[in-house]
């Protein structure tokens, strides 16, 4: 929907099981409408869509598209911003460490994304950015060597000219945003400065990489890091990186027990990662590619607190040993307050829903998105960011 000062905000549809095109439209048919509804009725609504590669490829058939372009008008509802990280199946299997590939070493990465812009800049409405969220380069343990690296930073490039020549042909300001996520590549504000760094090194003057190439500011992600929202932000407006979108997400928070452990346990699931940072009382950080891999340690288990990439719902009020990071998301609009130009493109992201445990699940995934919304929209209006 949109906001006061040229705002928007959506739920993103990973939420909803789907790899098709056919499946996603039903989705969006069967859910999202009945948010809208309940939220948003009879004001244009703003959809955060995903498009795995498959449904990217069905709906770039020009018939389908037209077809889902006249949805959108139909149902007053448009699309500004694409989730682009998944590539493949999302839901229901094992995806762990495959979300991340193919990543930015490969064509297909490139080749996806770039058809993800063409159909943006086809949906995006007149006067409104268009934004695409995808992985931070890589899963740490698949990259190698120096080569690799190099390959990332140039296939990135070729998709800043695919968005440019777009963007200047269309009229529609694009942009590409890195996700820092917990062992990627890219996970902590001082790594994606120093990548951009590098980047920008080889490509002195090129002001393309400013306006086309930012960061998908996860603040579930974030928070995982130990890091303090405002001072992230501050740095990555310092160095000119842009806030390409900001995802509004929360991760859980423990102190660590005997009691905590076995409450872990409800979150322990075969479909996702869920990393685990964790800190003990002198201050370092451990870091674990998933949470089992965490409760095996023997070190992990005498630290005091542990983050966990888990996405609880924003509005959740979880039980002891629990906590959630709900306090970096409020101090990211905070900063937001202050400076309002850092971002336009926001979305809620909670598609853990199926595999959350049965006691944060307990209501339909529709009520939880209207929660959600509800819940956030709060947070918007109490830092003077209104619906208009």
């Amino acid at each position: 929907m949109r906001l006061t000062g040229g705002k928007h905000l959506a739920y993103c549809t990973n939420i909803h099981r789907g790899e098709t095109w056919s499946e996603t439209l039903a989705n969006l048919e069967t859910h999202t409408l009945r948010v809208r509804d309940q939220v948003c009725p009879g004001e244009p609504y703003a959809i955060g869509l995903r498009l795995g590669a498959e449904a990217a490829r069905e709906l770039s058939d020009p018939a389908t598209l037209a077809a889902f372009r006249r949805w959108l008008d139909h149902h007053d509802c448009y699309v500004f911003t694409i989730n682009g990280f998944p590539y493949g199946r999302f839901h229901g299997t094992r995806v762990k460490e495959q979300v991340y590939a193919p990543d930015w070493t490969t064509e297909a990465r490139v080749a996806y994304t770039n058809l993800l812009f063409d159909l943006l800049a086809e949906m995006v409405p007149a006067g409104v950015g268009g934004s695409v969220s995808t992985v931070p380069c890589s899963f740490k343990d698949f990259i190698k060597s120096p080569e690799q690296e190099a390959a990332m930073r140039r296939n990135l490039v070729r998709c800043v000219d695919h968005m440019a020549e777009l963007s200047e042909r269309t009229g529609r300001e694009l942009h590409l945003g890195l996700e820092p996520e917990p062992r990627c590549f890219v996970e902590t504000t001082g790594e994606v400065l120093r990548f951009f760094e590098k980047l920008r090194s080889e490509h002195p003057g090129d002001d393309r990489l400013t306006r086309h190439l930012g960061v998908n500011y996860d603040t579930c992600h974030l928070a995982v890091e130990f890091e303090e929202a405002r001072e992230s932000l501050d740095r990555l407006r310092a160095e000119g990186v842009r806030i390409s979108k900001l995802h509004l997400s929360s991760a859980l928070k423990v102190r660590f027990s005997e009691e905590a452990r076995a409450a872990l346990s409800a979150f322990n699931d075969p479909v996702y990662f869920h990393q685990v940072v964790a800190r003990p009382a002198d201050g370092s950080l451990a870091r674990f590619n998933d949470l089992p891999d965490a409760l095996a340690d023997a070190t992990a288990v005498t630290a005091e607190e542990w983050r966990v990439h888990y996405h609880v719902p924003l509005h959740a009020q979880l039980a002891a040993p629990f906590e959630t990071t709900a306090d970096h998301l409020q101090q990211a609009l905070d900063f937001l307050r202050e400076h309002p130009e850092l971002c336009d493109h926001f979305e809620m992201e909670t598609y853990t829903w199926e595999v959350l445990p049965p006691e944060l699940r307990a209501r339909s995934v529709v009520e939880q998105l209207v929660a959600e919304h509800r819940w956030t929209l709060g947070e918007f209006a109490k830092r003077g960011f209104a619906r208009c």
